[in-house]
């Protein structure tokens, strides 16, 4: 009888035990963390899983697991596994992408959570991209300027004086350049405008331009005017008055217009910084390319950026340790590692001075000059930007920008048609 009660008790303990979070009785008390990445290049994801391996081998009372995640589903993926209760507790996304998620509740504040070296180290701008109402909802920690790539052989023909971070071409510069390598059935530029809406807008930031303004009310109105308008003005004139940019790409993704960059069609491509690994891996022996900056404006070389982030779900049980492993993952040695896997900038000032990134080669040194002038993206507080993106400002960019419609028309919809969207979500 004793036997029997004594062999109950120990089944009720084990029961009990197999019922507290982090599943105690299968792991003896170590607590497991679900940590989805959306590193896709082959780099990044061993540095990623890498990373894993090391804080599992000096955490053994706090196993990660790696889940791999996908940019092309992500906000649909996060939002159902939220919805049914079943999300990762460390969240790889975009600040773009945020916005809902940490305004319906999903997101974890970080404000509490981060150790004062990440918050330190992590320059306010950058912390800007992460901040909805009253909390901080992602640590920003990967962000790529966009940048020109550019035909080393074919600009040292031309003669054409080559522009540095220190002394960029200007708008109206850029555009004389463009029309003096242009001709035989050959362009100056190729513009990969699929997705016009946020390339133009980020690049408008240099020339002044902020299309979005927050009233004292706090709501936010489109007004598009002549600072908004120098680049999208740019595109248009490159391509229908001058015949400098490639008509046929205005409709491509940046890997589209690879092959006729490699082919001697276009002298440059507009392309985000990561792009350079593309270049590197894909281009024909010989062929010489360098990275030069973005033209600059009334407002410098100002670009805005929507950084890569990791984020902690609201309901993960253990969100002291998630927020252990993120500050792990991000120690600035760390964040060089996953930088250079990715081919793009850390948001971490002392890893941007690791002298792996400032090396001439592939256009490190570039790219990271230009860190100081990155910005918040100008939609990335905007309740209602993927709607008038979507519903409004892409066709209508994509309607000027190939000449069916002019600039008074671009205004009227962007304004009239998208302050009728947005008003929908600021009631």
């Amino acid at each position: 009888m004793r036997a029997r009660l004594t062999a109950g008790v120990l089944a009720l303990l084990l029961l009990l035990a197999g019922c507290t979070g982090g599943g105690d009785a299968a792991t003896g008390g170590r607590i497991t963390l679900r940590f989805q990445s959306l590193a896709w290049q082959q780099e990044s994801v061993k540095a990623d899983k890498e990373l894993v391996k090391e804080w599992n081998a000096a955490h053994p009372g706090v196993k990660v697991e790696y889940v791999q995640g996908s940019w092309d589903s992500v906000h649909d993926q996060l939002l159902t596994s939220f919805e049914g209760g079943e999300a990762p507790d460390i969240i790889h996304d975009a600040s773009d992408d945020l916005a809902d998620f940490a305004y319906g509740g999903y997101l974890a504040d970080l404000r509490g959570l981060l150790s004062r070296r990440l918050k330190s180290d992590i320059p306010q701008r950058s912390w800007r991209t992460t901040a909805f109402g009253d909390g901080v909802y992602g640590v920003p920690f990967l962000q790529e300027p966009r940048v020109l790539v550019a035909n080393a052989t074919w600009l040292k023909k031309a003669g054409v004086r080559i522009p540095t971070p220190e002394h960029p071409w200007t708008w109206p510069e850029f555009r004389q350049v463009t029309k003096r390598l242009s001709g035989g059935g050959r362009y100056g530029v190729a513009w990969p405008l699929k997705e016009p809406v946020s390339a133009t807008l980020n690049l408008s930031l240099s020339a002044g331009g902020e299309l979005f303004h927050r009233g004292a009310d706090g709501k936010v109105t489109v007004r598009f005017d002549a600072a908004d308008q120098v680049v999208s003005r740019t595109v248009h004139d490159q391509a229908n008055t001058d015949h400098s940019a490639s008509p046929t790409t205005l409709g491509s993704g940046g890997s589209d217009t690879l092959p006729g960059f490699f082919g001697g069609t276009y002298a440059m491509v507009p392309l985000g910084f990561s792009y350079r690994q593309q270049i590197a891996q894909q281009a024909p022996k010989g062929f010489a390319w360098q990275v030069l900056p973005a033209p600059a404006g009334a407002d410098g070389l100002a670009q805005g950026v929507s950084p890569q982030t990791l984020s902690i779900a609201a309901d993960s049980p253990h969100k002291k340790e998630a927020a252990a492993f993120v500050d792990f993952l991000l120690r600035p040695r760390n964040m060089v590692r996953l930088a250079l896997g990715d081919w793009m900038l850390p948001t971490g000032t002392r890893a941007l001075k690791d002298p792996a990134l400032h090396t001439a080669e592939n256009g490190w040194a570039t790219g990271t000059a230009l860190a100081a002038h990155l910005r918040p993206a100008p939609a990335q507080s905007v309740r209602g930007y993927p709607e008038w993106k979507d519903k409004v400002a892409t066709p209508a960019f994509q309607e000027y920008y190939s000449g069916a419609i002019g600039l008074d028309a671009l205004r009227h919809r962007l304004e009239k048609d998208g302050n009728l969207v947005l008003a929908r979500y600021q009631r």
